[in-house]
């Protein structure tokens, strides 16, 4: 099952025209912005020790077959500013870059270049509320109405909520029945329309309240929120009696990870060895001035690198996030099961080819994957909003060949 952040991707047309692009229905979007002509890239090797073991030699000839697969793929998309590729192995860490960071000035992509991650953050999200459960602070089954402040349960109820109904567990699962903010035509214009307006959290519940009603009982339907995700944010500032940026590093040990380039914008500092952000572009509008609030509290807002991403998820998987194996059995849900009673938490279980992996996806081109078989953990990000996941896909795939036959 394949997730994408849903931010904004019609509004474009709404608001800035043709110049943002042809979108077409249930494809990509086909840009009218000057094609790049030339790519450069430039590489990361990374040889600082992984939260997972310590580093190893990199296998022979490999790191050049990804390099031009890299290529290969910034040549075959050229609607595409960048594209940035981390893998890990238990033999390999690379990371590499093609493209640009910026159009308007020809500055080339790096694979350290930060970018807004987006949806991705939900993985974090889900992770720090199963660390809250280890700790004893809250359980899955308890009503939210347990552990939202009275202001945030007086705008559900009056939305038509029934918040001693709705489980923290639906919240994780998307099946709380809240509507989506964050969907709605009317969101997506707004941002695009003010992109330097400051969200707030109770700003973003109060619009998914006014635009929307409930979408199904708790429990019963999957309805992707990320309306949902935000009253994640606030119950983990509320468990951890910290911000939300500060329960992210205390819970899931950033910092003891290696997770050096990662943040939450705006809501922290930025780390002092991180690097500027990549543009990322929606159509040919440069978002690189919008003010992140329209995504930032809980289902999106973290900025981080391919490399960081490929850290997270290795040691996610790999049993170093969390105090007891059971619980990450408990994100993972159980796929073989119908409907949403195998549903897991922040995270989807998807095949490439006869390979079963775990993976996030995220609105602006990001993909992680980790492939517990072929042990390959692969981030990729693009710095174009456009609906490449086919793409993307295909070189989730072509990579993890390329480590199977190593």
């Amino acid at each position: 099952m394949r997730r994408r952040g849903s931010i904004f991707l019609f509004a474009a047309l709404a608001v800035a025209g043709p110049t943002a692009g042809t979108l077409v229905p249930g494809g990509g979007a086909s840009s009218k912005a000057p094609r790049a002509t030339a790519h450069s890239t430039a590489t990361t090797r990374v040889t600082s020790k992984d939260p997972t073991g310590p580093a190893t030699p990199t296998v022979a000839r490999l790191p050049a077959r990804l390099d031009q697969l890299l290529k290969n793929f910034a040549r075959d998309h050229p609607s595409l500013p960048g594209v940035a590729l981390a893998i890990r192995t238990p033999t390999l860490s690379w990371a590499d870059a093609a493209g640009f960071a910026d159009r308007a000035s020809g500055k080339p992509l790096t694979a350290d270049a930060g970018f807004r991650i987006a949806s991705v953050t939900k993985a974090f999200t889900a992770a720090a509320i199963l660390r809250l459960v280890e700790n004893g602070k809250l359980a899955l089954n308890d009503p939210i109405a347990q552990h939202l402040s009275p202001a945030t349960l007086a705008l559900l109820r009056h939305g038509g909520y029934k918040v001693n109904g709705i489980r923290i567990k639906h919240l994780l699962q998307h099946t709380s029945g809240l509507y989506d903010y964050a969907g709605d035509p009317a969101f997506q214009t707004f941002v695009v329309s003010h992109p330097r307006h400051r969200w707030t959290r109770s700003e973003q519940v109060r619009f998914a309240m006014n635009h929307g009603k409930p979408l199904a009982q708790p429990g019963a339907e999957f309805h992707y929120s990320d309306t949902g995700y935000v009253l994640l944010g606030e119950i983990l500032e509320r468990g951890t009696g910290h911000n939300l940026a500060a329960a992210y590093r205390t819970l899931l040990h950033l910092n003891r990870l290696g997770l050096a380039n990662t943040y939450l914008e705006t809501l922290e500092p930025m780390p002092p060895h991180a690097k500027q952000r990549a543009h990322q572009y929606l159509g040919t509008i440069d978002t690189a001035g919008f003010d992140p609030s329209f995504d930032l509290y809980g289902g999106g807002g973290l900025v981080s690198t391919v490399g960081d991403l490929d850290r997270f998820f290795r040691a996610l998987l790999g049993g170093h996030v969390f105090a007891k194996a059971a619980t990450l059995d408990t994100m993972l849900g159980n796929p073989r099961l119908p409907g949403a009673r195998g549903l897991g938490m922040g995270i989807f279980e998807e095949s490439i080819g006869q390979t079963a992996c775990w993976h996030d996806d995220g609105f602006w081109g990001t993909t992680v994957f980790h492939c517990p078989g072929s042990g390959a953990t692969i981030a990729i990000t693009v710095n174009q909003a456009t609906e490449v996941d086919a793409a993307i896909h295909q070189l989730d795939a072509a990579v993890l060949r390329l480590v199977n036959r190593t």
